[in-house]
Formats: C-alpha cells, sequence, structure tokens
C-alpha cells in the first residue's frame, strides 16, 4: 500500500507539467451554447445543474473542463455547512477535494457584483482557499440564500456560475449527513460517510476534453 501511494504520488508530480501545458493550451469553446445544462449522479440520486456561460464564461469553462475530461468521475461530495440554529440551510461542497492527480489550473474569479449571479437557494458556486482565485475542481451548491459568499466591499466572495434545475431533494438529503471532523472554517463539517460522485453528464453542447494526461486511472483497476 506504502509502494502504491509512493507511485502515485510520483506519477502526479510528473505528469502535473504536462496537465498543466495542455490546459494552458485550451481555446475558448465559442460554440457552447450561453446556458450549458450538467448532471452530476450520485449514489444518492441525480442532480440537475443550469451552468450561466454567459455571465461566467470562465467559471463555466473551467467547470466543464473537468466534466468533459471525466475529472469528476468517482470523486465525492465531502463536505456540508449547515448554518448554526438553522440546520436546514447551508451548503453542501463536493469534487476533487484534494486529490492533485486531478486537478487543471485555476481560474481568475468571476466576482458575484460583475457577474449578477448572487448566492440563492440551488445556486453552485467554486471553491476556492485563501487567494480569491484559487479554484480548481471543487464547487458548492446552496440550500437557501447565503448573501455572505457575494461580493461586498473588499471582500471578493466567490464564483456564482449557474443553479440547480433537478435534484435539489437530493442536496438536502446531503446537507443533512452526519458529519465531523475538519479544521478551521470545516470544522465539524466533513461528511463522515461521503457521497459519491458516480459521474457527471454533459446535456446539452459539444464535449471539449482539455487533451491532457489523466493520471488518476492509472492504479482505476487495482
Amino acid at each position: 500500500m506504502a509502494m502504491r501511494i509512493f507511485l502515485l504520488s510520483m506519477l502526479a508530480i510528473l505528469l502535473a507539467p504536462l496537465a498543466l501545458t495542455a490546459a494552458q493550451a485550451r481555446p475558448q469553446h465559442p460554440a457552447e451554447p450561453d446556458i450549458i445544462k450538467v448532471r452530476i449522479v450520485t449514489t444518492l440520486g441525480p442532480i440537475t445543474v443550469a451552468l450561466d456561460r454567459k455571465r461566467a464564461p470562465k467559471t463555466v469553462h473551467n467547470f466543464m473542463d473537468y466534466v468533459d475530461d471525466g475529472r469528476f468521475v468517482g470523486t465525492r461530495f465531502y463536505r456540508t455547512a449547515r448554518r448554526k440554529g438553522d440546520p436546514k440551510h447551508g451548503f453542501v461542497q463536493g469534487g476533487i477535494g484534494t486529490d492533485a492527480r486531478r486537478i487543471l489550473p485555476s481560474v481568475p474569479l468571476e466576482p458575484t457584483d460583475k457577474t449578477g449571479i448572487h448566492h440563492l437557494n440551488g445556486t453552485i458556486s467554486m471553491a476556492h482557499g485563501a487567494d480569491p482565485n484559487s479554484a480548481s475542481g471543487n464547487f458548492s451548491i446552496m440550500v437557501g440564500a447565503n448573501p455572505g459568499l457575494d461580493a461586498k466591499g473588499h471582500f471578493r466572495g466567490f464564483a456564482a456560475f449557474g443553479h440547480v434545475i433537478a435534484g435539489m431533494d437530493v442536496v438536502k438529503k446531503i446537507l443533512g449527513l452526519p458529519s465531523g471532523g475538519g479544521r478551521g472554517v470545516m470544522k465539524g463539517q466533513m461528511i463522515l460517510k461521503p457521497i459519491k460522485i458516480l459521474r457527471v453528464d454533459r446535456l446539452n453542447g459539444t464535449p471539449h476534453p482539455t487533451g491532457g494526461p489523466k493520471p488518476w486511472l492509472l492504479f482505476a483497476q487495482h
């Protein structure tokens, strides 16, 4: 097991520059529709989202590269952020987590005060770290409005880029799952039995895979 983890780590390190080169060479997708529909298939059921490419083109482009490459297949919903005193509202978070084998270069933040897409019930939004421009392959879905995630003053917020059009019942089930662990802002919010994302299907438009290497698949059958 230790040797396998070592080999995976080395492969991720060796292939990362190739992935970055391929991703940085990605063309824009002018032929794409303004609204791209995607179905996130989980072990609890499907969630369908409509992504607003017209108002958040860079964020949608980034998300669809993960979709078209199959980078979300086998990932998880791993976080449930319930509001204190109002546990039926908050947001859930999923995606590649810390799996460096799947990651593509981050995209610049498209803040809500520029796109006009706010964090309302059902909104899908890109997660990022301390650097607002560090969003990659992790995303959140709102249950109830979360205006604190919108841009305001010097706070740049998060990039909302679409909304759920079917499957909010599944999102609510994920929000209600038992949680614990975590550190910092995620303390107590890690889902104890994460929900697997079986696949993410594009429902319209034309797939545009990046053509980059897929190191996470090398040991998929072992």
